[in-house]
Protein backbone atom coordinates (compact mmCIF):
# COMPACT_ATOMS: atom_id res chain seq x y z
CA UNK A 1 0.00 0.00 0.00
CA UNK A 2 1.35 3.42 -0.95
CA UNK A 3 2.24 5.88 1.79
CA UNK A 4 3.48 9.46 2.15
CA UNK A 5 5.29 11.38 4.88
CA UNK A 6 4.79 14.94 6.09
CA UNK A 7 7.16 16.57 8.56
CA UNK A 8 6.61 19.88 10.34
CA UNK A 9 9.82 21.24 11.84
CA UNK A 10 8.69 23.79 14.41
CA UNK A 11 10.61 25.92 16.87
CA UNK A 12 9.55 23.82 19.86
CA UNK A 13 8.58 20.45 18.39
CA UNK A 14 9.14 18.29 15.31
CA UNK A 15 6.00 16.56 14.07
CA UNK A 16 5.98 13.70 11.54
CA UNK A 17 3.04 11.74 10.15
CA UNK A 18 2.70 8.86 7.71
CA UNK A 19 -0.58 8.51 5.81
CA UNK A 20 -2.03 5.75 3.65
CA UNK A 21 -4.14 5.94 0.47
CA UNK A 22 -7.24 6.85 2.50
CA UNK A 23 -5.43 9.85 4.03
CA UNK A 24 -5.51 8.11 7.39
CA UNK A 25 -2.61 8.71 9.79
CA UNK A 26 -1.00 5.32 10.33
CA UNK A 27 2.16 6.51 12.10
CA UNK A 28 2.92 9.70 14.01
CA UNK A 29 5.79 11.20 15.99
CA UNK A 30 6.13 14.34 18.09
CA UNK A 31 9.40 15.23 19.75
CA UNK A 32 11.01 18.35 21.15
CA UNK A 33 13.16 20.27 18.69
CA UNK A 34 16.87 19.79 19.41
CA UNK A 35 19.79 22.14 18.60
CA UNK A 36 21.04 19.97 15.70
CA UNK A 37 17.81 19.95 13.74
CA UNK A 38 19.19 18.57 10.47
CA UNK A 39 20.62 15.49 12.21
CA UNK A 40 17.49 15.09 14.33
CA UNK A 41 15.04 14.97 11.41
CA UNK A 42 17.37 12.72 9.39
CA UNK A 43 17.44 10.15 12.21
CA UNK A 44 13.68 10.39 12.69
CA UNK A 45 12.97 9.82 9.00
CA UNK A 46 15.42 6.90 8.88
CA UNK A 47 13.70 5.31 11.89
CA UNK A 48 10.23 5.72 10.37
CA UNK A 49 11.34 4.25 7.03
CA UNK A 50 12.99 1.36 8.85
CA UNK A 51 9.85 0.68 10.91
CA UNK A 52 7.75 0.71 7.73
CA UNK A 53 10.35 -1.41 5.90
CA UNK A 54 10.11 0.99 2.96
CA UNK A 55 12.62 3.43 1.50
CA UNK A 56 10.90 5.08 -1.44
CA UNK A 57 8.30 7.20 0.38
CA UNK A 58 7.66 10.78 -0.81
CA UNK A 59 8.27 13.43 1.86
CA UNK A 60 7.22 17.08 2.03
CA UNK A 61 8.45 19.32 4.83
CA UNK A 62 7.00 22.45 6.38
CA UNK A 63 7.62 24.64 9.42
CA UNK A 64 10.35 27.14 10.16
CA UNK A 65 13.04 24.46 9.79
CA UNK A 66 11.59 22.91 6.63
CA UNK A 67 14.68 23.58 4.50
CA UNK A 68 16.78 21.44 6.84
CA UNK A 69 14.96 18.27 5.77
CA UNK A 70 17.33 16.87 3.14
CA UNK A 71 15.06 13.98 2.10
CA UNK A 72 12.08 16.23 1.32
CA UNK A 73 10.95 16.51 -2.29
CA UNK A 74 9.60 19.98 -1.50
CA UNK A 75 9.61 22.53 1.33
CA UNK A 76 6.18 24.16 1.59
CA UNK A 77 4.89 27.02 3.72
CA UNK A 78 2.98 26.44 6.93
CA UNK A 79 -0.01 28.32 5.51
CA UNK A 80 -0.37 25.86 2.62
CA UNK A 81 0.12 22.75 4.76
CA UNK A 82 -2.02 23.77 7.72
CA UNK A 83 -4.88 24.71 5.42
CA UNK A 84 -4.62 21.36 3.62
CA UNK A 85 -4.42 19.45 6.88
CA UNK A 86 -7.33 21.06 8.71
CA UNK A 87 -9.59 20.94 5.63
CA UNK A 88 -9.04 17.20 5.24
CA UNK A 89 -9.24 16.52 8.97
CA UNK A 90 -12.56 18.31 9.51
CA UNK A 91 -14.05 18.23 6.01
CA UNK A 92 -15.00 21.90 5.77
CA UNK A 93 -13.55 25.37 5.38
CA UNK A 94 -13.75 28.39 7.66
CA UNK A 95 -11.19 30.33 9.66
CA UNK A 96 -8.28 28.40 11.15
CA UNK A 97 -6.49 29.74 14.22
CA UNK A 98 -3.14 28.01 14.65
CA UNK A 99 -1.21 28.92 17.81
CA UNK A 100 2.28 27.49 17.67
CA UNK A 101 5.39 27.89 19.77
CA UNK A 102 7.01 30.58 17.62
CA UNK A 103 4.09 32.20 15.81
CA UNK A 104 0.33 32.40 15.47
CA UNK A 105 -1.57 32.16 12.21
CA UNK A 106 -5.13 32.91 11.13
CA UNK A 107 -6.02 31.33 7.78
CA UNK A 108 -9.31 31.73 5.92
CA UNK A 109 -10.16 28.62 3.89
CA UNK A 110 -12.98 28.31 1.34
CA UNK A 111 -15.40 25.40 0.80
CA UNK A 112 -12.94 23.71 -1.57
CA UNK A 113 -10.00 23.96 0.83
CA UNK A 114 -8.30 26.91 -0.87
CA UNK A 115 -6.59 29.68 1.10
CA UNK A 116 -8.47 32.97 0.68
CA UNK A 117 -6.67 35.14 3.23
CA UNK A 118 -4.23 34.87 6.12
CA UNK A 119 -2.23 36.79 8.68
CA UNK A 120 0.67 35.82 10.92
CA UNK A 121 2.19 37.03 14.16
CA UNK A 122 5.83 36.00 14.05
CA UNK A 123 7.43 39.16 15.44
CA UNK A 124 6.34 38.92 19.07
CA UNK A 125 5.96 35.85 21.29
CA UNK A 126 3.09 37.41 23.30
CA UNK A 127 0.54 35.86 20.92
CA UNK A 128 2.10 32.40 20.89
CA UNK A 129 2.45 29.25 22.93
CA UNK A 130 5.89 30.40 24.04
CA UNK A 131 4.20 33.21 25.96
CA UNK A 132 2.20 30.73 28.07
CA UNK A 133 5.07 28.25 28.34
CA UNK A 134 7.50 30.91 29.55
CA UNK A 135 5.10 32.20 32.20
CA UNK A 136 4.18 28.70 33.37
CA UNK A 137 7.87 27.97 33.82
CA UNK A 138 8.37 31.09 35.92
CA UNK A 139 5.45 30.05 38.13
CA UNK A 140 6.73 26.47 38.32
CA UNK A 141 3.50 25.13 36.83
CA UNK A 142 3.37 22.62 33.98
CA UNK A 143 2.16 24.08 30.69
CA UNK A 144 -0.46 21.30 30.57
CA UNK A 145 -2.04 22.54 33.81
CA UNK A 146 -2.21 26.31 33.31
CA UNK A 147 -5.39 26.21 31.21
CA UNK A 148 -7.29 24.21 33.84
CA UNK A 149 -6.07 26.51 36.61
CA UNK A 150 -7.14 29.59 34.63
CA UNK A 151 -10.60 28.13 33.96
CA UNK A 152 -11.23 27.55 37.66
CA UNK A 153 -10.28 31.09 38.69
CA UNK A 154 -13.08 33.05 40.39
CA UNK A 155 -11.35 36.35 39.56
CA UNK A 156 -9.58 37.65 36.46
CA UNK A 157 -6.72 40.13 36.61
CA UNK A 158 -5.96 42.23 33.57
CA UNK A 159 -2.48 41.86 32.09
CA UNK A 160 -1.99 45.14 30.26
CA UNK A 161 1.38 44.48 28.63
CA UNK A 162 1.39 42.93 25.16
CA UNK A 163 5.12 42.19 25.33
CA UNK A 164 6.38 39.02 27.03
CA UNK A 165 9.15 40.86 28.87
CA UNK A 166 6.84 43.56 30.25
CA UNK A 167 4.07 41.05 30.97
CA UNK A 168 6.51 39.03 33.07
CA UNK A 169 7.39 42.16 35.06
CA UNK A 170 3.69 42.89 35.53
CA UNK A 171 3.05 39.34 36.75
CA UNK A 172 5.92 39.54 39.25
CA UNK A 173 4.41 42.76 40.63
CA UNK A 174 0.96 41.17 40.95
CA UNK A 175 2.43 38.19 42.82
CA UNK A 176 4.33 40.57 45.11
CA UNK A 177 0.99 42.25 45.95
CA UNK A 178 -0.39 38.86 46.97
CA UNK A 179 -2.70 38.27 44.03
CA UNK A 180 -3.80 34.70 43.36
CA UNK A 181 -1.95 32.73 40.69
CA UNK A 182 -5.16 31.44 39.08
CA UNK A 183 -6.49 35.00 38.62
CA UNK A 184 -3.19 36.06 37.04
CA UNK A 185 -3.22 33.06 34.70
CA UNK A 186 -6.78 33.80 33.65
CA UNK A 187 -5.75 37.35 32.76
CA UNK A 188 -2.73 36.02 30.89
CA UNK A 189 -4.91 33.73 28.78
CA UNK A 190 -7.30 36.61 28.09
CA UNK A 191 -4.37 38.72 26.90
CA UNK A 192 -3.35 36.05 24.36
CA UNK A 193 -6.93 35.52 23.19
CA UNK A 194 -7.41 39.27 22.72
CA UNK A 195 -4.40 39.34 20.39
CA UNK A 196 -5.78 36.36 18.44
CA UNK A 197 -9.20 37.99 18.09
CA UNK A 198 -7.45 41.08 16.70
CA UNK A 199 -5.84 38.86 14.08
CA UNK A 200 -9.20 37.27 13.24
CA UNK A 201 -10.69 40.73 12.77
CA UNK A 202 -7.91 41.66 10.34
CA UNK A 203 -8.79 38.97 7.77
CA UNK A 204 -11.85 38.20 5.65
CA UNK A 205 -13.36 36.14 8.47
CA UNK A 206 -15.54 33.18 7.49
CA UNK A 207 -17.13 30.93 10.13
CA UNK A 208 -16.75 28.39 11.61
CA UNK A 209 -13.55 28.79 13.65
CA UNK A 210 -11.12 25.89 13.77
CA UNK A 211 -8.23 25.61 16.21
CA UNK A 212 -4.91 23.83 15.74
CA UNK A 213 -1.38 23.86 17.16
CA UNK A 214 -0.12 22.73 20.55
CA UNK A 215 -2.09 25.45 22.36
CA UNK A 216 -5.36 24.02 20.96
CA UNK A 217 -5.26 21.51 23.83
CA UNK A 218 -5.50 24.40 26.33
CA UNK A 219 -9.12 24.41 27.56
CA UNK A 220 -9.06 28.05 28.68
CA UNK A 221 -7.93 29.30 25.25
CA UNK A 222 -10.73 27.40 23.52
CA UNK A 223 -13.41 28.59 25.93
CA UNK A 224 -12.26 32.23 25.87
CA UNK A 225 -12.10 32.25 22.07
CA UNK A 226 -15.68 31.02 21.99
CA UNK A 227 -16.70 33.73 24.45
CA UNK A 228 -14.88 36.50 22.59
CA UNK A 229 -16.06 35.54 19.10
CA UNK A 230 -19.49 34.06 19.82
CA UNK A 231 -18.67 31.03 17.65
CA UNK A 232 -18.21 27.36 18.53
CA UNK A 233 -14.60 26.25 18.10
CA UNK A 234 -13.88 23.03 16.18
CA UNK A 235 -10.79 20.92 16.89
CA UNK A 236 -9.37 18.06 14.81
CA UNK A 237 -8.38 14.78 16.48
CA UNK A 238 -4.69 15.69 16.34
CA UNK A 239 -4.51 19.52 16.51
CA UNK A 240 -0.72 19.61 16.79
CA UNK A 241 -0.22 17.53 13.64
CA UNK A 242 -2.16 19.57 11.07
CA UNK A 243 0.93 21.01 9.35
CA UNK A 244 2.59 17.60 9.01
CA UNK A 245 -0.71 16.01 8.00
CA UNK A 246 -1.28 18.57 5.26
CA UNK A 247 2.28 18.12 4.01
CA UNK A 248 1.76 14.34 3.83
CA UNK A 249 -1.49 14.72 1.87
CA UNK A 250 0.18 17.04 -0.65
CA UNK A 251 3.08 14.58 -0.99
CA UNK A 252 0.65 11.74 -1.67
CA UNK A 253 -1.44 13.69 -4.17
CA UNK A 254 1.54 15.08 -6.07
CA UNK A 255 4.01 12.22 -6.09
CA UNK A 256 1.82 9.11 -5.91
CA UNK A 257 -1.67 9.93 -7.13
CA UNK A 258 -0.47 12.07 -10.05
CA UNK A 259 2.15 9.51 -11.07
CA UNK A 260 -0.68 7.00 -11.54
CA UNK A 261 -2.54 9.47 -13.73
CA UNK A 262 -5.53 9.54 -11.37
Amino acid sequence: MDKAIGIDVGSTTVKLVVINEQKIIINKHIENTKPRIKEQVKKLIEKVKSDLKEENIPIISTGYGRKLVEDAKENLTEITCHAKGIYNALGFGGTLVDIGGQDSKVIVIDKKGRVLDFTMNDKCSAGTGRFLEHTAGKMEISVEEIGKIALNAKKELKISSTCTVFAESEIISLLAYGEEIDAILKGLHRSLVTRIVGMINSVAFTPPIMLSGGVAKNEAIKKMLEEETGYKIFLPKYPQLMGAYGAAIIAFEKYIKNSRGI
